[in-house]
C-alpha cells in the first residue's frame, strides 16, 4: 500500500527523532548570542538566526539517519530498538541514504550563506557527526563522542556570526560535550545484556551500572562547574549565575530518577529533564546577553 506523504515525513521524523533537536540548539543560540554581544555589542541578525537553526536541524538530521543506517543489523536484534521505522521497514535503505544525502546539502548551503570559514569547517563538523556512529564498534566512551558531536554547535555558531573563533567558546563546548556524554551514558544503562550479546562498548557494560552512573555525575558535576566558568570568564550578570544554578537543579533532579536497581524513569530523565535544561539555559543566559555590556 502506497504511503502518503505525510504519513511518510512523520515516519521520518520519528526515525530521526526531530524533537530532539531542542537538546543541542539552545545551546548553539546562546554561543550565537554571545558572540555578536561581545563582538558588536548589537544581536545576531534574523538571517544569520535562521541559517544557524537551518544548518543544524540539516546536520543533526543528516547525522540520526546515518546512524540508524550504521546501526541498522542492530536495531533489528535489540528489542528496544526492533521498531524503528528503518528496522521495521516503514522506510526503506534507500531513502535513508537520500535523505542523509539531502540534509548534508541543505547543511552545506546553510554553511555557505553565513561565511566562508563556516563553509570550510563544515565537512570537518560532519566528519565528527558520522564517526559516531561507528564508534561503540571499538571504544566504551562512544558517549564522549556524541557528546562533542553536539558540543562543537556553541563554537560553530559563534563562527557562523563572527567569522572567527573564540577560545573561551570551547569552554562551553566542553560543558556540553559532558552534559550530552552524561547522560548518554545513563540511557546505555538499558542495553548493557544486548551490548554483551552484540559486542559492543559502552561504559555501563565496562564499569557496570553503579559505577556508570557516577561516572554521569562526575560528568553532569563537571558541567556545572564549566559554565560557571564561562560565566566568570565574560563577566557574565546575575541571570547567567542563575542559569547554572538551575542547570544544576535539574542535572540533581535527573540523577535522582535513575538507580542501579529501577531504570523505570529513564526516559524521563533522558528526554524531558534534558530538554528543561537546555531550554533554561538558553533563557538565562539569552536575559544576561540583554543586561552585559560585553
Amino acid at each position: 500500500m502506497t504511503r502518503s506523504p505525510h504519513s511518510r515525513l512523520r515516519t521520518v521524523l520519528e526515525m530521526i527523532k526531530f524533537e530532539h533537536s531542542v537538546f543541542a540548539l539552545p545551546f548553539a543560540l546562546t554561543g550565537a548570542l554571545l558572540a555578536a554581544r561581545a563582538t558588536t555589542h548589537a544581536w545576531p541578525s534574523w538571517r544569520q538566526i535562521l541559517w544557524i537553526v537551518v544548518a543544524m536541524v540539516a546536520a543533526r538530521s543528516a547525522a540520526m539517519t546515518m546512524n540508524r543506517i550504521a546501526d541498522l543489523r542492530f536495531d533489528k536484534a535489540n528489542p528496544r530498538t526492533s521498531q524503528r521505522p528503518l528496522a521495521t521497514g516503514a522506510l526503506s535503505l534507500g531513502f535513508a541514504w537520500s535523505f542523509t544525502l539531502a540534509a548534508v546539502a541543505v547543511f552545506f548551503v546553510a554553511a555557505w550563506r553565513l561565511n566562508p570559514l563556516a563553509l570550510k569547517l563544515a565537512p570537518v563538523a560532519l566528519a565528527v557527526l558520522f564517526f559516531y556512529s561507528y564508534t561503540k564498534r571499538f571504544t566504551s566512551w562512544s558517549h564522549l563522542v556524541l557528546g562533542l558531536a553536539l558540543g562543537i554547535s556553541p563554537a560553530a555558531a559563534w563562527i557562523a556570526v563572527t567569522g572567527a573563533l573564540d577560545l573561551r567558546m570551547l569552554i562551553l563546548c566542553a560543558a556540553v560535550t559532558l552534559w550530552v556524554g552524561g547522560f548518554d551514558v545513563l540511557y546505555a544503562c538499558q542495553d548493557v545484556a544486548f551490548d554483551h550479546q552484540a559486542g559492543l562498548y559502552s561504559v555501563p557494560k565496562r564499569f557496570g551500572i553503579p559505577r556508570a552512573l557516577l561516572i554521569a555525575r562526575v560528568m553532569h558535576v563537571a558541567v556545572v562547574a564549566l559554565l560557571a566558568a564561562l560565566a566568570a570568564s565574560f563577566a557574565l550578570p546575575w541571570p547567567a549565575w542563575a542559569g547554572v544554578a538551575g542547570v544544576a537543579a535539574l542535572l540533581a533532579y535527573e540523577h535522582s530518577l535513575v538507580h542501579s536497581d529501577d531504570l523505570s524513569k529513564l526516559d524521563a530523565a533522558f528526554f524531558t529533564v534534558n530538554g528543561y535544561i537546555s531550554l533554561l539555559f538558553l533563557f538565562f543566559w539569552g536575559a544576561a546577553a540583554a543586561l552585559w555590556r560585553g
